[in-house]
């Protein structure tokens, strides 16, 4: 229907402004790619000049190797199907559905990204390597005995230290990878089907935590985003995914309690509080998530679930504690073990804008454009937060906002210098949402870029840990 001349409202100006964003999306992701153009550059002639990157393949940690394997046909058939129907059922579905079908479209888009490089150098291989944490399970034998002399191989000139990813984060992570090898579950191969299906979880708490804040259109639009992240690289298999995945049922749970949409909020609460502690256990760094903790509370304006889930994360904070792991100690000691590696060499001033392009690569070039959006959303959503509740996208703006926020902070502390693609993925899973912001009419385009970038990055590269 046509609009009267007097009706005051000029429809070209608003087809202008829709071009207009249009054009600055595709101008945001097109930045993205230039930034980590360049960071592959300038990385290359640091790393030939003086090799202090300690990185292959610039900013990425990995090697050139062109590659095709088991996994290439199903990756292709998955990224089909999720970007042809993907976004028709994720509105079609009821919404119990849409999770089931969002997991286990995930764990397909993550199974078959990791077999591209084939069984064992794919999954079973990955959790075996010299650095990582099943090269330390025979020494939990006597587990209490373990953790009381935990820090005690943390720094590399204590005898027998602890291989790299086992002194660089609390017991919590080797603990897992314990638990799994007494249940018979041992070795490589059970750990990284267990990092895979529980890293393919996370996309569903996302969905879940996004409706109990009042935002179901916003998680069906995301949802085919959620399952074609980029981001899968490195999910299969890597202890990352699985940290994401604990990261994320903590948030959902939390936000369930806020918004009393659960039949005892106290008890959720509680468990959100476990979950969110164990976090902490699991990798120093995701203390951060504390902010997006706080937007959910905002949210959902009420701290009624604030105690239980305190009381939630001190129940695995004294557990640990008295079972001899001092956290504090812990985490000073890494730092110093930091300092003792690759991380005094790896300049920081190269890394602190590199780190952001690898985080482009993670996330996608779809994020990249739905997080302007989100930035650009930023002012109006804080006025109108501050008289009354968000209104229908300020949830996903204050949420995604928080977590970028932490990002910002990690990289400014100097403690992600490279490797970030596995170490900031508890928060890089959190920007996918953005891409609801798009328009509608584009989504499907971004989202077989979102797929294209993976399946390139996994063919081209043979990405480390």
């Amino acid at each position: 229907m046509k609009l009267p001349l007097h009706s005051g409202i000029d429809t070209r100006a608003i087809e202008n402004e829709k071009r207009t964003g249009r054009r600055r999306d595709v101008l945001a992701a097109a930045a993205a790619a230039v930034l980590f153009a360049v960071a592959a550059v300038v990385g290359t002639l640091l790393q030939r000049a003086d090799h202090s990157l300690y990185v292959d393949w610039a900013p990425l940690y990995a090697d050139w190797l062109p590659h095709v394997g088991p996994g290439t046909p199903a990756a292709l058939a998955v990224a089909a199907a999720v970007v042809v129907h993907g976004p028709r059922l994720a509105v079609r579905l009821p919404w119990r559905g849409l999770l089931g079908a969002v997991w286990a479209a995930s764990m397909a888009w993550i199974w078959s990204l990791a077999l591209v490089d084939g069984w064992q150098r794919g999954v079973a291989g990955r959790l075996t390597a010299r650095h990582e944490y099943l090269r330390g399970v025979d020494r939990f034998h006597d587990i209490g005995a373990a953790l009381r002399g935990f820090t005690g191989h943390i720094l590399l000139t204590q005898p027998d230290h602890w291989p790299a990813h086992i002194a660089g984060h609390p017991p919590g992570a080797v603990l897992t990878f314990v638990g799994l090898d007494r249940l018979g579950l041992g070795g490589g191969g059970w750990a990284g089907a267990f990092c895979i299906t529980v890293g393919g979880s996370a996309a569903v708490a996302i969905l879940v935590t996004l409706r109990a804040l009042g935002q179901e259109r916003a998680a069906r639009a995301a949802a085919p985003f959620l399952v074609l992240a980029p981001g899968a690289v490195w999910v299969g298999a890597s202890a990352d995914g699985y940290f994401a995945a604990v990261a994320a049922w903590g948030l959902a749970l939390l936000a369930l309690a806020a918004t009393r949409t659960v039949r005892a909020p106290g008890a959720v609460a509680f468990g959100s509080g476990l979950l969110l502690g164990l976090t902490a256990y699991l990798s120093y760094g995701l203390t951060l998530l504390a902010l997006p903790a706080a937007a959910v509370l905002l949210l959902a304006r009420t701290a009624r679930p604030l105690p239980f889930a305190l009381i939630g994360a001190a129940v695995v904070a004294g557990a640990f504690t008295l079972a001899g792991f001092q956290w504090w100690e812990g985490y000073s000691l890494l730092v110093e073990r930091y300092y003792q590696g690759v991380a005094s060499d790896r300049p920081y001033a190269y890394w602190v804008w590199a780190n952001l392009a690898v985080a482009t690569v993670v996330a996608g070039p779809a994020c990249v454009a739905g997080a302007r959006r989100m930035l650009s959303a930023v002012p109006d959503t804080v006025r109108r937060l501050r008289p009354g509740g968000p209104g229908a996208p300020d949830g996903l703006v204050v949420l995604t906002f928080a977590v970028l926020f932490a990002l910002v902070v990690a990289d400014l502390s100097g403690m992600s210098k490279a490797e970030t693609e596995r170490i900031w993925l508890p928060f890089l899973v959190w920007l996918l949402p953005t891409a609801a912001l798009l328009p509608a009419v584009d989504r499907r385009r971004w989202l077989a870029a979102q797929a294209c970038l993976g399946l390139i990055v996994n063919h081209l590269l043979l990405t480390g840990w």
